[in-house]
């Protein structure tokens, strides 16, 4: 049998409406549905792979190709990510010392 390639790839969060979607993608993919918050794909209309943006957990469709998008919803994942600063060190005020 062919592997197909999807004709669409959207990514997206996850929203409420997609919790009977998501269950039904981590049974079969014999997993637990990830920690939210998601970032999930459809190909061609349909939910194949979710990502959790708190773990970085993935459930995805065995049965459909999906190596490729995992790999999108990583890097659309990082680029989502906030930036991360180094905590600043205190300020040190330099006061005149007091001459009596």
């Amino acid at each position: 049998m062919p592997i197909t390639r999807p004709t669409e790839i959207l990514i997206r969060n996850a929203y409420a409406d997609d919790e009977l979607a998501l269950r039904r993608l981590a049974s079969l993919d014999s997993a637990r549905k990830p920690p939210a918050p998601l970032l999930v794909a459809e190909l061609d209309g349909e939910l194949k792979v979710a990502l959790s943006l708190r773990d970085g957990t993935v459930i995805a469709d065995p049965f459909t190709y999906t190596a490729d998008v995992v790999k999108l919803l990583r890097l659309r994942a990082d680029d989502a990510a906030p930036v991360r600063r180094r905590p600043r060190a205190p300020s040190r005020r330099l006061t005149p010392a007091l001459r009596s």
